[in-house]
């Protein structure tokens, strides 16, 4: 089994905790990660933890990914739903690709319902809270065992 994923967050991900508590919890960035890495470690994958406030970061990180990881989970934030170039690196991957999103996108403004990256990913986790991340970690798991 291939084990080594990566988890890329967006814009404004790094202040978990501090913003809009109402949609996005109260756990906060450095928390995630922590557990994020432990749920890995539990399902013996490694896994590198990401965020970018920057759509170009994003991008390469995401290049730069075909040949060091054997799955991405993205939670791309704003950038889900504006950036045709987040969508083509995805596209390219050409692995298993897990969207995230702690809100459900389809409950929020109209402008947030079009997701460009949905149509290019393995599947999508939608408003589960930050549990929606433990959730990617074992389908993504479990999609590298050929087990979905």
């Amino acid at each position: 089994m291939s084990n080594k994923i990566i988890i890329i967050n967006g814009p404004n991900l790094n202040l978990l905790g501090e913003r809009e508590q109402s949609q996005y919890g109260s756990l906060t960035f450095e928390d995630l990660k922590e557990i994020c890495i432990k749920k890995s470690e539990e399902l013996g994958l490694i896994l590198e933890f990401s965020q970018s406030n920057i759509e170009g970061e994003l991008v390469n990180l995401i290049q730069d990914s075909r040949k060091k990881f054997d799955g991405i989970i993205i939670n791309a934030a704003a950038f889900t739903h504006t950036s045709v170039a987040i969508r083509d690196a995805l596209n390219i991957f050409k692995k298993p690709i897990i969207e995230m999103h702690i809100s459900n996108i389809y409950k929020r403004e109209e402008f947030r319902h079009k997701s460009l990256i949905s149509d290019v990913v393995t599947g999508g986790i939608f408003g589960l809270g930050v549990d929606g991340y433990i959730l990617a970690i074992i389908s993504m798991q479990k999609l590298l065992k050929n087990e979905n």
